[in-house]
């Protein structure tokens, strides 16, 4: 059986780091603290703030998989914008606007399927699926003074697919390339993955009464797993606390955490080989998603703010597989790891991520703070700082120490 690769085996320098941290009690560090502004998890024009910045990048909004020929489609509302996203004849994926040319109205209504026309039910307007969203059929044109039926297509949002990731500009500016915006480190990471080859084995999606950043928070949080999910045969039983390397990509950046087993390895007096299976990693795609390697799957997450409410998210995620590696033990496989990840997420993970939220809405004058040691978790705020921001401590930003 094929088995899939991950760049993390070519790091040996990060498995020599996991190795000093374990043999001397470190971990690697920021610069300085991070002292964030309890408002920040529940302000609304700082959400709306972020939803403006969220709008104007390349995000991750579909798998090819589940638009696999021409016709296909599923449907999504992201940051309060209806999307349609279309297989194309000839190849290729477009996103749309969910909304009919004439008066606005969804042209879908349905999750997913296959159609070779998109017709708004309230007026008839009917377009091309496959076809670049061309419309196709006017009712009653005759007698509706002349409709350019060239200047009414769909409309189209910028997207690329790299990957096998549909990636979309949630507006309709120009946006950079994908290999350019993951940078060539973290893009010749994915790479060997084969997403084009792959299948969206399992979804989930969840709605949480929670600020989006918190889930992000938990999901590259190097201190916690011992403490929180210190079941048997949980998470906090395979990781080790205070042990992690972090790579810093710019915008992006990845979290590099031992396993158990290497701790037992060195704590022996041992030299561990270069093996995946001692180290876990996870890497944030810029600014909302979660890229999770697994020794045969991925997990991907979205985690998207509110609309409206800052104190609300949705968090979607997938397991992803290639369809060359998939045989029934796999699937096996892939169920226990959503079992364990379901327990961590709903059971522990976000009902903590609660408390903090409620607290941040308790506290409006308080602030949180994100320890040096905490440099993975501080990365996404460090960010939105620089990009919200401008870098400049001040009321209602971060206080760096």
């Amino acid at each position: 059986m094929a088995e899939a690769q991950t760049a993390i085996r070519m790091d040996i320098d990060a498995l020599r780091g996991l190795v000093d941290h374990i043999r001397n009690n470190t971990t690697d560090t920021a610069d300085a603290a991070l002292i964030v502004p309890t408002a920040q998890y529940f302000c609304d024009e700082r959400a709306a703030r972020e939803r403006e910045l969220l709008r104007r990048v390349p995000l991750v909004v579909a798998h090819v998989s589940e638009v696999p020929e021409p016709g296909s489609f599923v449907t999504r509302d992201l940051l309060g914008l209806p999307l349609l996203i279309v297989g194309q004849r000839g190849g290729g994926v477009k996103v749309f606007r969910n909304m009919c040319r004439h008066r606005g109205g969804k042209v879908e209504l349905e999750e997913k399927g296959k159609r070779p026309i998109f017709m708004c039910q309230y007026h008839g307007w009917s377009y091309a699926a496959a076809d670049g969203g061309e419309l196709k059929v006017v009712p009653y044109e005759e007698t509706s003074g002349g409709i350019n039926k060239g200047c009414n297509r769909l409309i189209e949002l910028p997207s690329e697919v790299r990957h096998g990731l549909v990636w979309t500009l949630l507006s309709e500016g120009e946006m950079p390339s994908i290999a350019d915006f993951l940078g060539e480190e973290v893009d010749a990471q994915i790479q060997p993955w084969e997403l084009e080859d792959s299948v969206v084995f399992m979804e989930h999606v969840m709605e949480m009464p929670i600020n989006w950043k918190l889930v992000m928070d938990g999901a590259i949080d190097s201190l916690h797993a011992q403490f929180l999910h210190n079941k048997p045969g949980g998470v906090g039983a395979r990781s080790v606390n205070h042990a992690m390397v972090f790579r810093d990509y710019g915008r992006h950046g990845k979290m590099i955490m031992a396993r158990r087993r290497l701790k037992k390895i060195v704590d022996a007096g041992d030299e561990p080989e270069a093996n995946s299976s001692y180290m876990a990693s996870v890497m944030m795609l810029y600014p909302n998603s979660i890229f999770v390697e697994a020794p045969d799957h991925v997990e991907l997450w979205s985690v998207w703010p509110h609309p409206t409410d800052a104190a609300q998210c949705t968090v979607r995620i997938r397991f992803m597989v290639r369809s060359g590696i998939m045989t029934p033990e796999i699937e096996d496989r892939i169920n226990r790891s959503w079992e364990i990840l379901r327990f961590a997420a709903t059971e522990e993970d976000f009902p903590m991520e609660e408390t903090i939220q409620r607290n941040a809405e308790a506290w409006p004058g308080g602030t949180y703070t994100y320890a040096r040691n905490e440099k993975s978790a501080q990365h996404l705020h460090r960010q939105l700082f620089k990009d919200l921001d401008g870098g400049v401590s001040g009321p209602g930003t971060l206080i760096m120490r």
